[in-house]
């Protein structure tokens, strides 16, 4: 079963986005990764949000251990854990 995933950073801009962006290419970390569905980056310049669905909370968590260093040189910091979520149905046009 499918899941969502949203993340809530607490200093998240364009520009930390875009170096991180910038980083996994440079460390040859595909994205999107193996699983990913969808990746959805939103908010204000100054104060964006992060929801994903992911076909399996195992390749979440495989992904991860490769994305929160990336983040960490990036200066992104978090709050807390994601929030997850069984998707109950998923609508694609």
């Amino acid at each position: 079963m499918s899941i969502v995933v949203r993340f809530t950073p607490t200093n998240l801009t364009a520009e930390r986005y875009d170096d991180a962006l910038r980083r996994h290419e440079d460390a040859g970390v595909a994205f999107p990764p193996d699983g990913m569905e969808y990746h959805i980056c939103f908010g204000s310049e100054e104060n964006l949000r992060i929801s994903e669905i992911w076909d399996s909370r195992e390749q979440l968590e495989a992904y991860g251990e490769k994305l929160m260093p990336l983040l960490a040189d990036a200066g992104i910091e978090f709050s807390g854990e994601p929030e997850i979520f069984e998707a109950h149905k998923i609508v694609k046009r």
